[in-house]
């Protein structure tokens, strides 16, 4: 098998023994999957760079055993010469020290405290934490979600073995492209309909590469960048777009409100070596505490590039009167509180406006939203599709397939936003006929190809039109069409003629006409069958009443 069989077939055993333990689906599997998968990703990581370090571990043939053996000072002057960015482990936080004590009654106690422990001497540089500054952990005790104390050692030793046979090394030489995609299937039971109300909001990385793409475009030499998510999820919007830029050129800045987003983003910052961002990384609420402020202490703190998909609809009426308090921030206005059907609430509006106020002068967002959105004729939607129209912020929208996310069927759109207000049109595409159906689990769902995102981007970057698809209008155009964003509505129209012969014209209209009278056929065979049935069913009926 290559590394990434071998990477999939660790996982998909991961979860197995979860399972058999009983906590297959259960609420804290995924605390469990992610946080064991990135202990072996941290253990192999630190062992792959001390033996760049040490000569003596890189010729060892067990280094774990040869590191154990070394005086403390011998393994401070290697701990010394790590990059910060790499954990700082010692002999009783390795796996292979943890094999060799499986025998031990309390193995699940020695478990969970190397892990504790891993997680508080790295503490500096592999936390996050939240809007009131509690620093969130690398690791925590797992075996405790087992419920059933005498199973909790078996459970730990069952891990381990899962490990130990394991070895990330082969993968370290691996890209983006692969830890994406492990990334993805790592936790893609935990972005289902029983993920929880923001799993839905997923985003599926080819509409993440598009808004990278489209938004740093290509071949910019570009250094000191700052991006940022407020509704970050798992990150695969941030790290599509750091990618793009380069990791080494940029930094993020994240916030989600979401506990289980934020131990999943923390796994993809690492994975992808972006740990220098680990700090910036905040879980709580974006619209009512913005943890990330300009240097006052007072404003937003603005980026270079911002992207977000929030969640749609939801109820934030507890909220909603400590938002509506903040009319700067939210100059558009707050969605009112319905009657009726509190979860349809349009918070997406609230972060499209956060998104914008979070630009630097000459900074680029993206925002995925619903695509009714894009031709909303009043309440919020509207004054903010005037806002973005008027001051000439959007260059783009671009509305993707039906059924591209997961789990629900809200048609998105992508808007563009451009706060250098450089261009004098608004490139507009419809996707929406792109991309092939594919079936996962009982979801039928549909994915862009590769092609068609090449032709997506291509398209917008050199504002081509296109019959059917793209268009390039001027804002007047847009205002004359009450602001609607709809590529759609800008099509010209294209009226067919065909020339037929009179012999091929009756031809047509005789198999038209029978086509009609087949038709009536089968609607008076349906009818009569309808009334027979309706009959029987009122004849077992009558025979009911009378037995009784």
């Amino acid at each position: 098998m290559n590394i990434r069989e071998k990477t999939i077939a660790l996982i998909d055993a991961l979860k197995s023994t979860c399972q058999i333990y009983g906590m297959g689906n259960d609420g804290n599997e995924y605390k469990i999957i992610t946080q064991v998968f990135l202990y072996k990703f941290v253990n192999d990581k630190f062992g792959c760079e001390i033996k760049k370090i040490s000569s003596l571990l890189a010729a060892a043939k067990e280094w774990e055993v040869v590191y154990g053996e070394m005086t403390e000072d011998e393994r401070w002057d290697i701990l010394d010469g790590l990059d910060p960015d790499i954990p700082r482990l010692f002999p009783e936080h390795l796996i292979a020290t943890l094999w060799n004590q499986q025998t031990k009654g309390d193995f699940d106690l020695i478990f969970d405290s190397a892990m504790v422990d891993i997680a508080d001497k790295n503490m500096g540089i592999f936390s996050t934490q939240t809007t009131l500054k509690t620093r969130i952990p690398l690791f925590e005790k797992l075996t405790p979600y087992v419920t059933d104390e005498a199973q909790r050692a078996p459970f730990a030793r069952a891990l381990v073995d899962k490990l130990v046979n394991f070895s990330f090394e082969e993968a370290f030489a691996e890209n983006y492209d692969f830890f994406a995609a492990i990334f993805e299937y790592l936790i893609k039971d935990y972005n289902t309909a029983g993920g929880g109300k923001y799993a839905e909001y997923y985003t599926p990385h080819s509409i993440a590469a598009i808004m990278a793409r489209l938004l740093v475009g290509e071949g910019e030499d570009l250094h000191n960048i700052e991006c940022y998510d407020p509704s970050a999820g798992t990150g695969t919007l941030l790290m599509a777009l750091s990618h793009r830029i380069g990791e080494e050129r940029c930094t993020i800045f994240a916030q989600d409100i979401s506990q289980r987003s934020n131990k999943m983003l923390k796994l993809n910052l690492i994975l992808n070596g972006l740990v220098s961002s680990l700090d910036h990384a905040i879980q709580g609420d974006t619209l009512v505490s913005p943890y990330h402020r300009s240097d006052d202490g007072q404003s937003l703190r603005q980026f270079d590039f911002v992207v977000s998909n929030p969640p749609f609809k939801m109820d934030f009426s507890d909220t909603r009167e400590r938002i509506a308090a903040m009319p700067v921030r939210f100059w558009a206005g707050v969605p009112k509180v319905p009657a009726r059907k509190k979860e349809s609430m349009a918070i997406y509006t609230c972060f499209i406006q956060h998104v914008i106020n979070s630009l630097k002068k000459r900074g680029r967002g993206a925002i995925v939203i619903p695509t009714g959105f894009i031709t909303a004729k009043g309440g919020v939607e509207n004054k903010i599709l005037r806002h973005i129209v008027d001051e000439h912020i959007v260059y783009g929208c671009i509305s993707m397939p039906p059924n591209v996310f997961a789990t629900t069927g809200t048609n998105v759109s992508v808007l563009f936003f451009d706060n250098a207000r450089t261009t004098e049109q608004v490139v507009l595409i419809d996707a929406s006929r792109m991309g092939e159906e594919y079936r996962d689990g009982n979801n039928l769902k549909r994915r862009l190809r590769a092609d068609e995102i090449d032709r997506i981007v291509n398209t917008f970057t050199s504002r081509e039109t296109v019959d059917d698809f793209s268009v390039a209008v001027t804002y007047d155009e847009i205002r004359k069409k009450k602001y609607s964003l709809a590529a759609g509505q800008y099509f010209t129209v294209k009226i067919r003629y065909a020339q037929l012969s009179e012999n091929e014209f009756l031809a047509r209209m005789q198999a038209y006409s029978e086509e009609l009278q087949e038709l009536f056929a089968k609607d008076r065979e349906l009818q009569t069958e309808i009334l027979r049935r309706l009959e029987d069913v009122h004849f077992e009926e009558c025979q009911k009443e009378l037995s009784e």
